[in-house]
């Protein structure tokens, strides 16, 4: 049967016909793309997520660059800023190569195949359905990659003044590829050890790098710190930080940087998102109220060092839970997280 019915006069259309066939084809076309096209792009999401990872390297420069810088003696200001401002380039350059190859792409639960994206092979603006299917795979490359500059930085406020600089870099760099990469994949790695949401055997709730970031570097700088031994002329000569201004603004870096880094591991701009922003606020102005305050009781006034320290702990401490609790929960979580702050200064 034709479209068209033939007469002498003229040919006349047969629109019963017509829209099956239309039907049928749009059909067909449909179930092909469903098949073909890429996981769709969600802009909201991907401009939070570039927020995010803008917000999260702004925490190491000049975030720590100036709250390290300020608190260490005049002589060795540059020198500390240096520990966190060459890890930028340094460990840029290893997750361009193998790193994020290491941290995520599929291997065994230990470690990723460190040649899957050799030199970000494969790492493009398709999504990546494992791990964030609304954002580009680069983007989530770009996001993961502060992290693991950050963490490193973190290690080298625990050696500041005591270290040559090419012990630090060597160090950093075994660190880095030993140590972080790795811990990265058997948490947040697809298969990896501990995560137990993604094919892991043992459940480990880590939402934005309680374990990657904070115990990974906390363990890591009381080790290094204790065999380094303290500071040659302590305590017989002062050590009183040089510029507390800097630390001070450093520590306003941090806070407003915890954002990106907490709430952008929801890799959305969704609820999750809201919820993981407001516990780290909250939690960072429980944990400045509980140290101004014990300061207070124990000392008869409180100072602004110790309110910036609290402010960091609160931030620290919230971190692997931000995602899970509610907000009068994380409030909680920074009034008890100065312990933890304080445990970490006594190995100073």
């Amino acid at each position: 049967m034709s479209l068209f019915h033939s007469n002498s006069r003229r040919n006349v259309f047969n629109p019963p016909v017509a829209a099956i066939l239309f039907l049928f084809a749009a059909s067909a076309h449909a179930a092909d793309v469903a098949v073909t096209d890429p996981p769709a792009i969600n802009s909201g999401d991907n401009a939070w997520l570039l927020a995010s990872s803008a917000l999260v390297l702004m925490m190491t420069a000049p975030g720590l660059i100036l709250f390290y810088g300020g608190l260490v003696r005049t002589k060795n200001v540059l020198s500390t800023m240096m520990h966190s401002l060459i890890l930028m380039a340094i460990i840029s350059a290893l997750w361009m190569v193998f790193g994020y190859s290491m941290a995520f792409a599929p291997g065994n639960a230990f470690c990723g195949n460190p040649f899957t994206h050799l030199f970000l092979k494969g790492v493009g603006t398709a999504p990546n359905p494992d791990y964030a299917p609304t954002i580009p795979a680069e983007t989530f490359m770009l996001f993961q990659m502060m992290f693991a500059i950050i963490t490193p930085a973190l290690i080298s406020g625990a050696v500041a003044e005591r270290i040559k600089f090419s012990s630090y870099v060597i160090f950093m760099l075994l660190w880095v590829a030993l140590i972080y990469f790795p811990l990265c994949h058997m948490v947040w790695g697809k298969g990896g050890y501990f995560n137990w949401a993604n094919g892991g055997e043992i459940p480990v709730l880590d939402f934005a790098g309680g374990t990657v970031v904070h115990i990974s570097s906390g363990v890591s700088a009381l080790v290094f710190a204790i065999m380094l031994g303290k500071r040659d002329g302590f305590p017989r000569e002062p050590m009183v930080p040089h510029n507390v201004v800097l630390s001070l603004i450093g520590t306003g870096l941090l806070w407003v940087g915890w954002f990106g880094f907490n709430a952008g591991s929801a890799l959305n701009a969704g609820a999750l998102a809201t919820s993981a922003f407001a516990a780290t606020h909250f939690s960072a102005a429980a944990a400045a109220l509980s140290w101004a305050g014990l300061e207070w009781k124990l000392k008869g006034r409180p100072s602004v060092l110790g309110a910036a320290a609290g402010m960091v702990a609160g931030l620290a401490t919230i971190t692997p839970a931000s995602g899970f609790v509610s907000i009068p929960a994380a409030f909680c979580i920074g009034l008890v997280g100065i312990m933890h702050k304080t445990n970490r200064n006594s190995c100073n």
